[in-house]
């Protein structure tokens, strides 16, 4: 699976969190400044080259929607990192994050009760 770039990871969030949208409507949830309507729209173009998005045609223009699940694309992601960064590692890449964010005791063992509670 190919990985995004930031722009069309923002326009992949928008489109998980409303589902389907034409590019007014992605345009619209994005942050100002906002981008040109035509840099969305080649943007939402590569995704659906890379199979990220499809569309459906409405009137004369088109709906697009989503094609993969944010979740497949997380895990993908998460996985990339930690061969990429901790060499496959998810021990060395927990301990990591451990150290960077600075937890607790307490918030430690919830994420192990999270974990175990997933073992299940």
């Amino acid at each position: 699976m190919k990985q995004l770039t930031k722009a069309e990871e923002e326009i992949m969030q928008i489109l998980w969190e409303l589902k389907e949208a034409n590019v007014a409507g992605i345009i619209e949830e994005m942050p100002e400044p906002k981008p040109a309507y035509n840099t969305v729209s080649t943007i939402v173009r590569i995704l659906e080259n890379k199979g990220f998005v499809d569309h459906r045609q409405k009137g004369k223009g088109y709906i697009y929607f989503p094609v993969l699940e944010k979740e497949t694309y997380s895990n993908q992601s998460i996985t990339q990192l930690m061969d990429n960064y901790f060499n496959g590692s998810f021990k060395s890449m927990v301990s990591f994050f451990m150290k960077k964010n600075d937890l607790s005791a307490q918030e430690l063992e919830s994420i192990m009760n999270e974990i175990n509670k997933n073992e299940d």
